[in-house]
């Protein structure tokens, strides 16, 4: 009449729960992305992302020493200029917004966080695209890694620890690797987007960059129903020196982070993305959800699919409620 087996006894308590908890969530694993725009004279809300900005230089200082000093892991930085081109030339000008941005943080922080960069065009370009085009209007993959690799050593010379090549073209973390080696950056890594599907969790983040991409990036971003390809770009950026890979977005695709947690020698990260913070955000504005416990358990469900770090807006603020 009664059960042989009991779980419910590692359960009884908070005390207990805590002692025999699978999966660990601790503020060095969150890495906080920020938006820094050129011509903000105060910080600009993001309509589609409530609590997120696009920050002044100044603001953006305040916000990152208080990210740290919560216990953040590290800091992914964006930059939005006041202008574009078609080649996207703000991303390799010394004195563009987010070379500047990084020396500033760099300057005030140090060593005290992982100071990281997007190394992409798409916030820089007239046309909103990752790359640079061909005169037929597609994406020159190889034109576009010459200029990453100069993007590379920009952001390297303007003080990131990391950088992020999220453009998904062919053998750009080789590229991007052998020009830093080549101009004396040997120690500065390589966080590679390795898997970044076409999603549609991105309409947010098109705002907060001011995008300006018309169509879609369905030529050079993973098709959201491909599970091995992942493994294979993963695999790919490992062998061209890739310091560490990633998984985007991350609640759709836990099934990736797993498959790679399982494949991978270097640490995985996965990014919580602008579509699903504001789905979070805007379920809990309307009381349907307990906020703070929501966005525990998402973060939670990413580290349990096996990410070892995680991007994610919530990054300072949850670190605040984690420590």
């Amino acid at each position: 009449m009664f059960p042989e087996h009991r779980p419910r006894r590692l359960r009884t308590t908070a005390a207990m729960r805590r002692l025999v908890s699978e999966t660990t969530l601790r503020p060095r694993q969150l890495i906080l992305p920020l938006f820094v725009a050129e011509d903000a004279r105060e910080p600009r809300p993001i309509g589609s992302m409530p609590g997120v900005v696009q920050h002044t230089r100044d603001t953006l200082r305040r916000a990152a020493v208080e990210a740290v000093e919560a216990g953040v892991g590290g800091l992914m930085l964006f930059g939005v200029p006041a202008e574009r081109d078609a080649v996207g030339g703000g991303a390799t000008d010394a004195d563009g917004i987010l070379n500047v941005a990084l020396r500033d943080l760099r300057s005030e922080l140090g060593d005290a966080t992982v100071l990281m960069a997007d190394t992409c065009l798409d916030e820089f370009t007239d046309h909103g695209h990752c790359g640079v085009l061909d005169e037929s209007g597609a994406v020159d993959n190889d034109a576009t890694l010459e200029r990453y690799a100069e993007m590379a050593l920009a952001q390297a010379e303007a003080g990131a620890h990391m950088l992020g090549p999220s453009g998904m073209m062919d053998g750009q973390v080789g590229v991007i690797r052998r020009a830093l080696d080549d101009a004396g950056y040997t120690d500065t890594g390589i966080l590679a987007y390795s898997a970044k599907y076409a999603s549609a969790f991105y309409g947010p983040f098109r705002e907060a960059v001011d995008s300006q991409l018309t169509g879609d990036r369905n030529t050079y971003q993973q098709d959201p129903g491909n599970a091995r390809e992942a493994l294979r770009e993963i695999e790919l950026d490992i062998a061209e020196g890739a310091d560490a890979v990633m998984v985007k977005p991350a609640l759709a695709y836990l099934d990736v982070v797993k498959a790679a947690a399982e494949v991978s020698p270097v640490p995985v990260a996965a990014y919580n993305i602008s579509g699903e913070y504001s789905m979070i955000e805007g379920a809990a504005a309307n009381g349907w959800i307990d906020r703070e416990r929501t966005i525990l358990e998402v973060l939670t469900s990413i580290r349990r699919a096996g990410a070892d770090l995680i991007l994610t807006y919530w990054a300072a603020e949850a670190a605040a409620w984690l420590d």
